[in-house]
């Protein structure tokens, strides 16, 4: 997420004509609405599950044809987020230069591309890699749009908390990819990244929280004070890192996923407390502080993934 253009609070932008646009600029905006940034997290923990579940190396086709799967199912997914949300889009600092509110793709184009994403990317889930891997994916869709967009986003402060689910499950398709089926590892790792995504959002939520309160979104830092929000960053993030050691002991992982979940663990504790220390002093502004564990909570869900994809390779 990048900084935009300053302009008074809660003025819109004026969109240009689509028509005016050039076609690589327009390109470039259809890419923009699958919001690739936060696909590469969805891939970072499909791929390695793979790993996992095959106690070594997948079929390469297997995994080449589970990535794009899931890079156009998570794409219609937040073209279509895109979509419903393109009113308040336009009223945020944040989201001012997506291309519905600049005016690059008009909202039918959106609506249609979104669609059509969700319908090649369950096909394609369906006839390459297995129809629990299509069925998964589709759900995962269906749940960011409906449950987490449609009904959650604007009513509840614990919208993202189970929103979240969404994001948990290319865990759950990495694993039926390969195995086509389910188990206990791939649970524990969907509740890592369940447990993974309030601590992970909130810090940014508090540095954001005017946008949010602006256009009436009701995210836990908006509705709370920074002591609450950071008591909650807290307890869930000792949650995760309980979670994340439950592999070894019933026998998924060994020594060395153990170590990188107890080093990279312990930090990101170390960070959650800093920050509630910080939030408990009063301390506001850039003093808080809380973009440090945004940004480490993308590293620590790298290294710990990375872990689970090198470890069978190590027992």
């Amino acid at each position: 997420m990048t900084a935009v253009e300053s302009r008074p609070a809660g003025v819109a932008l004026t969109p240009s004509p689509v028509g005016h646009r050039p076609f690589g600029a327009r390109i470039k905006a259809f890419v923009a609405l699958t919001k690739p940034r936060i696909i590469e997290l969805l891939l970072i923990t499909t791929v390695p599950v793979m790993f996992l579940a095959a106690q070594g190396v997948p079929d390469l086709w297997l995994v080449v044809t589970t990535t794009i799967g899931g890079f156009l199912s998570a794409g219609g997914a937040n073209a279509l987020n895109m979509y419903i949300d393109r009113d308040i889009d336009a009223l945020m600092d944040r989201t001012s230069q997506r291309p519905l509110v600049t005016g690059m793709v008009s909202p039918r184009e959106c609506l249609t591309f979104g669609i059509a994403l969700a319908v090649i990317s369950t096909v394609w889930f369906g006839l390459l890699v297995n129809w629990l891997s299509a069925a998964l994916s589709l759900g995962a869709l269906l749940f960011y749009v409906v449950v987490y967009t449609m009904l959650l986003k604007r009513r509840t402060s614990q919208n993202i908390v189970w929103g979240g689910i969404a994001g948990c499950m290319p865990v759950l398709i990495g694993w039926s990819a390969v195995t086509n089926s389910m188990s206990w590892a791939a649970v524990i790792l969907f509740a890592v990244i369940f447990f993974w995504t309030p601590p992970h959002y909130w810090p940014l939520s508090m540095k954001v929280k005017e946008d949010y309160a602006r256009v009436g979104v009701p995210m836990l830092p908006v509705v709370a004070s920074n002591r609450v929000v950071a008591r909650q960053i807290v307890v869930y993030s000792w949650v995760m890192v309980g979670v994340s050691l439950l592999l070894t002991p019933l026998g998924y992982t060994g020594w060395f996923y153990t170590l990188v979940a107890v080093l990279t663990g312990g930090f990101w504790l170390w960070e959650a407390h800093g920050l509630q220390n910080r939030a408990k002093s009063g301390v506001t502004g850039t003093k808080l502080k809380e973009m440090r564990l945004f940004h480490w909570s993308i590293t620590y869900v790298s290294l710990l993934f990375v872990a689970v994809a090198v470890d069978p390779f190590l027992r």
